[in-house]
């Protein structure tokens, strides 16, 4: 009988969310909006640390917002994360701005301080100072935002929070999203917890969230009639969705811990393995370990990061490459990057392994066995063709 599939990161629904959607079914509000999009925003806002919230139809959709509502346009540059999914980028250019790369650092694996301010620097004495940075929280992890907002306070840029993968985070005790301008979280179905599809955009400034939330109803402006003064979106979170966003944030603790016991799990098993590093918890905070991910060094472990996910898949095992930089993407050649070996280095040797919440114990132990195998079949292929010497004795 063939194996049963084990994903890289599925649903795992807390036991409230049916009761709750029954509730939206109940009262007929299926439409966008209605109670539980109220009580979810209130409910996130508290969970975070931010006085406002608006709940929209992706994560990507709210950094569209964001970007839009902060004053990115035409022509303007904005800083982000070369390591990172493309969601992180896109909406730079939808709105005609001109993404500029910036490379990683290895303690966290997220955007690097000081390029950040070397670039910055440059660029003020240059006069071409970008609009905005986008700072990426990658794999659930916060960035060391410190210095980074710093660095955007002294030359006048905003800074906008991706903190789509690292929602259950902490950053010196406070949730990263809520330190710049504005952030944004994804609840898409394979987020630490999910509606199926949704995101929060979140700010200090009411005036911002207000207009973000107008702008995700299609713009419409308070009149009895249809009445429309700028370009708007159908970006609001439906109330059904909200719902199952209400009971997923009830079981958000026990998610992340869920997913910090499968990350020691494999750290014991897998990550004792010669060529193996775990990704790294950074000393400033809570690294939620939304996906395990780790590198794996081929002169050491005997077989290379994609040997090891085709091995897995071959045993109905999805695994993934880290993220392809953006500056190594086709679609994205012509734009401008700061540095980019690091996080070549982190595409070229990482994988993230599944890291679900709801993992059984066999599934994890299927998993760290599949890795281990391939480990030892490159072993005994190096020793075979070098006359049965393993390498530890050459």
């Amino acid at each position: 009988m063939a194996l049963s599939r084990i994903h890289l990161s599925s649903p795992h629904m807390g036991g409230d969310e049916q009761a709750l959607v029954a509730e939206a079914f109940a009262s007929n509000w299926i439409a966008p909006l209605g109670p539980h999009v109220d009580g979810f925003e209130a409910e996130f806002a508290e969970a975070v640390g931010s006085p406002h919230a608006a709940a929209l139809s992706s994560g990507t959709a709210a950094l569209h917002l964001a970007l839009k509502l902060v004053g990115v346009g035409p022509g303007d540059d904005v800083l982000v994360s070369s390591l990172t999914f493309s969601a992180s980028v896109n909406p730079i250019v939808y709105l005609g701005g001109r993404p500029v790369f910036v490379d990683s650092e290895r303690r966290s694996w997220n955007m690097d301080p000081a390029l950040v301010e070397e670039t910055l620097e440059a660029r003020a004495r240059a006069g071409k100072l970008p609009r905005a940075l986008v700072l990426v929280h990658l794999y659930g992890q916060s960035a060391d935002v410190g210095p980074i907002q710093a660095a955007c306070d002294r030359f006048g840029v905003v800074l906008v929070e991706d903190a789509a993968e690292a929602l259950g985070a902490t950053y010196h005790g406070r949730t990263p999203g809520v330190f710049g301008k504005v952030g944004i979280y994804s609840f898409n179905g394979n987020k630490i917890i999910t509606t199926s599809g949704g995101g929060m955009l979140v700010s200090e400034d009411a005036g911002l969230v207000a207009h973000a939330r107008k702008l995700a109803t299609q713009a419409r402006d308070a009149a009895p009639h249809y009445e429309h003064t700028e370009i708007g979106y159908n970006y609001r979170l439906s109330n059904v969705l909200a719902a199952i966003g209400r009971g997923q944030l009830r079981v958000l603790e026990e998610r992340v811990r869920a997913r910090r016991a499968n990350f020691q799990f494999y750290a014991d098993t897998v990550g004792k393995l010669p060529g193996v590093e775990m990704m790294p918890e950074a000393p400033w905070g809570r690294h939620s370990r939304w996906l395990t991910t780790l590198t794996v060094d081929p002169r050491e472990f005997g077989a290379d990061r994609e040997q090891v996910r085709v091995a897995l898949d071959g045993g109905n095992i999805e695994a993934r490459p880290v993220w392809k930089p953006m500056h190594m993407q086709p679609v994205f050649a012509h734009c401008e990057a700061v540095g980019g070996a690091v996080a070549e280095e982190l595409f070229e040797r990482g994988l993230c392994l599944p890291s679900g919440s709801n993992l059984r114990a066999e599934e994890l132990e299927r998993v760290a066995e599949g890795v281990r195998r391939v480990h030892r079949g490159a072993t005994a292929f190096q020793a075979a063709r070098h006359g049965g010497v393993p390498a530890s004795a050459r």
